[in-house]
């Protein structure tokens, strides 16, 4: 499992119209095969600027994600709001933890590998998609 963490600095302005556009973007993303959740942050120092961290099963899955047309749809509108390039961070799951489940081990294995990349006792990465309401 491997997470990406994205910093974005927005246009003055521009942050009510860019959130609605990764919402969507974020919603889409739950149908695709591979992802396992995400947010969208809002730092309370950095003024207009977002973080995005999106968790995948694996690397691929995520590659896959930027071809789709779900994906495309979003892109020239989201880069016109943005102030400067996205910085991405690739990340390791090395331990999950959620409400129910405990925190567990991710295990250990290539990030680019659906199989080897899952989470211990994981969940089908096609499963229902999720309410994104409360991610802003």
């Amino acid at each position: 499992m491997v997470s990406i963490v994205t910093s974005v600095r927005l246009k003055e302005g521009s942050e009510r119209q860019w959130d609605d556009a990764m919402r969507e973007r974020m919603a889409a993303a739950g149908t695709h095969p591979g992802w396992i959740g995400g947010q969208l942050l809002q730092p309370e120092e950095s003024g207009p600027t977002r973080i995005i961290v999106g968790t995948w099963q694996s690397r691929d899955d995520w590659e896959r994600w930027h071809t789709d047309p779900r994906f495309t749809q979003t892109r020239e509108e989201l880069d016109r709001l943005t102030a400067a390039p996205e910085e991405h961070m690739w990340c390791r799951v090395a331990i999950d933890a959620r409400p129910g489940d405990g925190a567990r081990q991710a295990s250990a294995g290539s990030s680019r590998s659906g199989a080897r990349g899952a989470r211990k006792g994981g969940r089908s990465a096609g499963g229902p998609a999720r309410d994104l309401e409360g991610l802003d």
